[in-house]
């Protein structure tokens, strides 16, 4: 190429043919290097219709406010539930750039329930499994081709309580033997759910996403005595993965 086409200046003195050959190559370049941008910006994007499976880890920490044991059992006898974690999934589809629904998977966990109030220092008295079913609702920030998306998120749970089991302390505190000891069952409810969470993408399909939630859970459990026991659990849950975009 001719040392005044890399010239500006020496490029205003060249003939007019050449000037004219100077800018059409610029002009060529520009053109270039706006589609080569526009081309990297559709290839990072999450366009509406698109679906990121990911893996997780996820802890459930119940922030448990308790009643009191139903009589006849000592005043102030209350429970605690204590945090778990696990391996989780989850499904997100995006509805549109901004709008997406997110439905979290897990095979469950299973919190250790212990004394709390008059019977702080008995221990465990029993355990169950919950398993949450939950759909978010998720509107999420910025323009589908950022690189880090704050979101937000709202909607129904219904938290499934199985396999309750009691041990030896709950039988001894309310009057079961060996032979016939103190059973309990736990309601599963509905409840809603917030969430607040970020996604960071790392290369265009792959992302790392952490979010936290919230659920408004009250339930019930009760004993084979009869006694019955209400309880605000209201779990905060905290989830950690690795997402794929389809």
């Amino acid at each position: 190429m001719p040392s005044h086409e890399l010239n500006p200046l020496r490029a205003l003195r060249a003939p007019a043919g050449a000037r004219t050959r100077t800018w059409a190559v610029a002009s060529a370049r520009a053109l270039a290097a706006t589609a080569l941008l526009a081309g990297a910006g559709a290839a990072c994007a999450q366009p509406a219709g698109s679906i990121v499976v990911r893996g997780a880890v996820t802890q459930i920490a119940p922030d448990v406010l308790s009643g009191d044991l139903s009589a006849p059992s000592f005043a102030g006898t209350r429970a605690d539930i204590k945090s778990n974690t696990q391996p989780t999934a989850g499904i997100t589809w995006a509805w549109t750039d901004n709008l997406s629904l997110d439905l979290p998977l897990s095979a469950g966990f299973k919190h250790d329930i212990v004394g709390d109030g008059a019977i702080a220092g008995v221990g465990k008295i029993g355990e169950v499994r919950a398993l949450p079913i939950t759909l978010l609702a998720q509107y999420r920030f910025f323009g589908a081709n950022a690189d880090l998306r704050p979101y937000v998120g709202l909607g129904p749970t219904y938290a499934k309580f199985y396999k309750a089991r009691s041990t030896a302390a709950l039988s001894g505190l309310t009057g079961g033997t060996p032979a016939n000891p103190t059973t309990l069952s736990i309601e599963s409810k509905w409840a809603l759910t917030a969430q607040f969470g970020v996604g960071l993408r790392f290369t265009p399909k792959w992302s790392l996403d952490a979010n936290i939630t919230k659920t408004a859970l009250k339930t019930r459990a009760t004993l084979s005595t009869g006694q019955t026991l209400d309880a605000t659990l209201d779990p905060w849950s905290y989830t950690v993965g690795v997402g794929y975009r389809f």
